[in-house]
């Protein structure tokens, strides 16, 4: 006999399968599970979530998705839509293309520079992709999950036009942190966090 409810947590980048913890007040009725993913790309990491996704499905009824910035846009790609009752999506990158080729801009690299040498090392870090680029470009989000979004007016990720758009695209409810930045991690903003999960 299937388990009741199970939340599947999906961190951002550099954060940590053990994030979850912070969810386990939050959800009562859940197992809280994180997921330690190992790979870094939309189309491996889909994969991973997918796999992830199946299995506690075969021991709960129903799953809850919690994603965190880059985790929600590698869950959109899973396919794992069918699966999923409910999703909480704080901060994500919804918009990959337009993240990119904004840095792209940045860093006065043009399109061409960048499908010559595949990859590019940026001078804040990041790596840009030609691949990256392509795959975003050719496999546009379906999401169809019931979701709820939180999003920091002074996100430097995703701008407010971007996810307003998309919320209404994807009929996703949409609370906006005055004054909240992309990483949620200050005792107000995770409060603000705690209390919107609360009251969705």
């Amino acid at each position: 006999m299937k388990k009741l409810s199970a939340a599947l947590y999906i961190h951002g980048k550099g954060g940590s399968a053990a994030e979850c913890n912070h969810y386990r007040g939050l959800f009562p009725d859940c197992e809280i599970i994180g997921l330690d993913y190992q790979s870094f790309t939309p189309w491996e990491t889909s994969v991973e979530i997918r796999t992830a996704v199946e299995k506690l499905k075969e021991e709960y009824e129903n799953i809850i998705l919690i994603a965190n910035s880059i985790g929600a846009l590698f869950s959109m790609y899973a396919g794992i839509d069918s699966m999923i009752q409910k999703a909480y999506f704080i901060s994500p990158i919804v918009n990959m293309e337009k993240l990119i080729t904004d840095m792209m801009q940045e860093a006065h690299i043009t399109e061409k520079e960048l499908q010559s040498r595949g990859i590019i090392h940026t001078a804040w870090g990041e790596d840009l992709s030609w691949n990256y680029l392509c795959f975003v470009r050719d496999h546009h989000i379906d999401w169809t999950v019931p979701t709820q979004i939180l999003y920091g007016s002074h996100d430097n990720l995703t701008s407010q036009e971007t996810i307003r758009d998309f919320a209404k695209k994807h009929s996703a409810g949409l609370t906006v942190m005055e004054g909240g930045e992309h990483w949620f991690h200050t005792e107000e903003q995770m409060r603000f966090l705690d209390a919107w999960i609360r009251k969705e």
